[in-house]
């Protein structure tokens, strides 16, 4: 009976650590003006092989934990930039910029709405 107890642990143990995916983290800048933005970017990188992202307004720069071998950097970074907003070297189209609030555009560096 004590060699099947110890049989099951070490066939529970060695499936638990088996099923653990690898994660890594990237930071990259991206471009916007309030907590709206902070809000639609950590959105837009609400995707499958994303685990976290957080977007700090003041530095612009955005920190996402995601599994490598189900999504890309760039896939992140189109996603943003589908949102408007853009990811270093990634920019938004004009026509999905033009759709963010006044507040949010960003690329005239002033937030009219901003209190």
């Amino acid at each position: 009976m004590k060699n099947l107890f110890l049989l099951i642990g070490l066939f529970l143990s060695v499936n638990v650590f088996s099923q653990t995916k690898s994660t890594q983290t990237i930071t990259f800048t991206v471009k916007g003006n309030c907590e709206q933005c902070k809000e639609r970017i950590e959105n837009a990188a609400d995707i499958k092989g994303v685990k976290v992202c957080t977007w700090e307004e003041k530095t612009q720069v955005a920190t996402v934990v995601y599994s490598p071998d189900k999504i890309t950097p760039e896939q992140i970074k189109q996603a943003i930039a589908k949102a408007g907003h853009d990811v270093g070297e990634v920019k938004a189209s004009d026509a999905n910029y033009k759709k963010l609030p006044k507040c949010c555009q960003y690329r005239d560096n002033k937030c009219e709405d901003k209190k």
